[in-house]
């Protein structure tokens, strides 16, 4: 019963952002020569602590706001991270058009143009009640669109998402709100 609930929330979420996605194309709002989802201005990203710098010889090329949850799945009596599930959206678009999904893998896939990433992570930098800020690189990219040639990833400025300290049983899942920004940078050339 709960993966049937499951597979309808995330087809639901789907069809949802694959809708807004489709309805600003129709409307004209993504008219620029960019790629797909890259800010129109030079990309900024917040303070970086050192553990998490991006090795020389790396350019970024995109900087996007995140909502989601961290699900969270009760194992042997503690909550294990099951997966993300989060929607990207350019840093600095008010109207928060979704333009990449973010889940387990981790993967992200842009529901622009197809392209997308997996990464494991390399670094760690906890912070006071959130989940921690990482330093992930790629393992593999598709598509020639936003996520094409990505080398490293940057979770950032987190908030929330931190599993439950309270006891669980059985097969339990909880979803717990989370927000970040992702940077992405790809090969200097």
């Amino acid at each position: 019963m709960k993966l049937a609930r499951r597979l309808v929330l995330t087809t639901t979420a789907l069809a949802a952002v694959t809708a807004g996605t489709l309805f600003s194309a129709t409307i004209g709002q993504a008219t620029t020569s960019k790629p797909a989802g890259a800010d129109t201005a030079a990309p900024t990203t917040p303070k970086v602590p050192d553990s998490l710098k991006v090795p020389d010889g790396n350019r970024l090329t995109g900087v996007f706001s995140a909502k989601g949850v961290q699900v969270y799945t009760c194992t042997d009596g503690a909550w294990k991270l099951l997966e993300p599930a989060a929607t990207l959206s350019a840093k600095n678009d008010k109207s928060h058009r979704p333009i990449a999904l973010h889940s387990r893998g981790p993967v992200w896939v842009s529901t622009v143009d197809g392209s997308a990433v997996n990464a494991a992570a390399l670094a760690t930098s906890p912070k006071p009640g959130t989940i921690p800020e990482l330093l992930l690189q790629s393992t593999a990219t598709r598509g020639t669109g936003v996520f094409a040639g990505v080398s490293y990833i940057q979770r950032l400025s987190t908030q929330g998402g931190v599993a439950p300290t309270t006891a669980c049983t059985g097969t339990e899942q909880v979803s717990v709100p989370y927000s970040a920004i992702y940077t992405f940078y790809k090969p200097a050339k």
